[in-house]
């Protein structure tokens, strides 16, 4: 059950390349290089899901607590409803109806590409974070509204038909002694199938600290010893250490074999964690808070990460995240997406994974009960059943929004003009 990281490598050299096609937003010099805008790759075509023809009549947005929803219509009254990432969506919205609005406004939605692009360019001035939240409601909303027009699952416009994914569940306590966390792992595995589980280790931007004295040494043992072999363990530092000290740890992984070293070092330093994933076996994962995609560009060329995990809140929506894949595929890197809760995000996550050819083998789901995110605003419900999530089936994302969320959510709206 080894798992090397050079072997590891080996085998995602099989995965075939983008197979290469004119493309616009490219400028080529003398040289013949081609110079790639917002993280298209060769061959990257614009998407066309429905025909041009309508406009963007109106954007609202819906927030409570630490969710918010976004809702577009157009001209004909056909609807799309998308998700802002999570915490702080209020400011989040005010971002959304105060500098990209008026991107998306007017515009035809058939032209998702363009309008994504717009809406970074024109905050230039504002770049990443609050406004990539807040254009992930809106491209998310785009996509669901083609998948209604259509009347097909988003994956399905991808031209996948997958209708399942593997799951990890996913803790998020450092609160928890090994001896309880291995146990409610072990409940996990039997009452829903779970193959494979994330556990988390040092402490969060923990400058080498752990976050009780010892706790990473005893715990790694001690869930791979309740949860057997045949689990697959993952692991997340969450920007723990320094190099040395995340090859020391990250010596004690691959003795327990575990797959997956998540973020260990300060993830601004891609160097740092470039140096860490040259000297392990284990695989370095990494991506989740970044949404620069020159940066993403970067990572993945300097080899700072094996696996790629685009959060597609973060990020800015699928529309950005299919390009991070698309950048993963030709260097040969799987993708695992960032998706800690379960509101819409792990919803969006499925559908990518379902659609592109360089997924990893799991969706990550949170085996916590935090009501606020656990899907209490929208329904199907997604679950876990012998270690695997069904997709929703209906057109778009396949899910609809409690309408007593809404009615009870602070409210903003974005329209054209009369």
């Amino acid at each position: 059950m080894n798992i090397k990281r050079r072997e590891f490598m080996t085998g995602l050299a099989a995965l075939t390349t983008v197979a290469a096609t004119p493309e616009p937003n490219t400028s080529v010099a003398a040289s013949g290089r081609s110079y790639k805008y917002l993280g298209r790759v060769n061959g990257y075509v614009e998407h066309r899901i429905i025909e041009p023809g309508r406009t963007v009549e109106k954007i609202e947005t819906f927030t409570r607590g630490p969710v918010g929803v976004v809702r577009i219509t157009t001209n004909d009254g056909k609807e799309g409803t998308g998700q802002i990432s999570t915490f702080e969506p209020d400011i989040s919205a005010t971002i959304l109806h105060r500098h990209l609005a008026s991107q998306v406004v007017g515009k035809d939605p058939a032209n998702i590409d363009s309008i994504v692009d717009r809406c970074i360019e024109a905050n230039y001035k504002f770049p990443w974070s609050f406004v990539c939240r807040a254009l992930a409601g809106i491209d998310t909303a785009l996509w669901d509204l083609y998948g209604k027009i259509k009347g097909k699952p988003v994956y399905e416009l991808l031209g996948s038909k997958k209708t399942s994914i593997l799951a990890y569940g996913s803790s998020m306590r450092r609160d928890i002694s090994p001896e309880d966390e291995a146990e409610r792992l072990v409940r996990l595995r039997d009452s829903h199938g779970f193959r494979a589980f994330k556990i988390r280790i040092g402490q969060v931007n923990g400058h080498d600290g752990d976050a009780s004295p010892g706790r990473t040494e005893r715990l790694i043992p001690t869930v791979r010893k309740a949860v057997g072999n045949e689990v697959k363990l993952l692991v997340d530092a969450n920007s723990a250490y320094t190099p040395p000290k995340a090859i020391e740890v990250g010596r004690l992984l691959e003795k327990y074999n575990v797959c997956h070293f998540e973020e260990p070092c300060p993830y601004w330093e891609l160097e740092w964690t470039a140096e860490v994933a040259e000297a392990l076996q284990v695989p370095v994962a990494g991506g989740e808070q970044d949404n620069d995609l020159a940066q993403w560009r970067r990572m993945i060329r300097m080899n700072a990460v094996d696996i790629v995990q685009p959060d597609l809140c973060y990020i800015g929506g699928l529309t950005r995240a299919l390009r991070v894949a698309q950048m993963a595929r030709q260097a040969n890197k799987p993708v695992v997406p960032h998706s800690a809760n379960l509101s819409m995000v792990t919803l969006f996550a499925l559908h990518l994974l379902a659609a592109i050819p360089n997924a990893g083998p799991y969706v990550e789901f949170s085996i916590e009960g935090n009501d606020s995110l656990n899907q209490m605003f929208y329904r199907p419900r997604l679950e876990v059943k012998d270690g695997s999530v069904k997709i929703p089936q209906r057109p778009g994302w396949g899910v609809e929004i409690d309408s007593e969320w809404l009615k009870s959510a602070n409210y903003q709206k974005s329209e054209r003009p009369a």
